[in-house]
């Protein structure tokens, strides 16, 4: 960990960032004595837009059009049956 005064980080602030860049933490003193730490920010990851039914439905429409599919709920009620809940 990086250890700078407060005075150095006033009057040399850049370097003061570049060395955060390089180092997770910087430890501030005043008279050799620790006051505070300086860490790196980092943003956080942006989240996945929520899955939208309406976008969906239209993405299918637009993709096959007004093609009817089969339902498979029969079939998977049949494979299910013999399973206990």
């Amino acid at each position: 960990m990086k250890t700078i005064t407060i005075r150095d980080l006033r009057q040399r602030w850049p370097d003061a960032e570049a060395a955060l860049e390089v180092e997770d933490e910087i430890l501030i003193t005043r008279d050799s004595k620790p006051v505070a730490k300086l860490v790196r920010f980092v943003p956080p990851r942006a989240k996945r837009p929520r899955w939208n039914p309406e976008k969906q439905a239209a993405r299918i429409k637009k993709i096959f059009g007004n093609k009817v599919f089969p339902s498979i709920d029969q079939e998977l009620a049949e494979a299910r049956a013999d399973r206990k809940l």
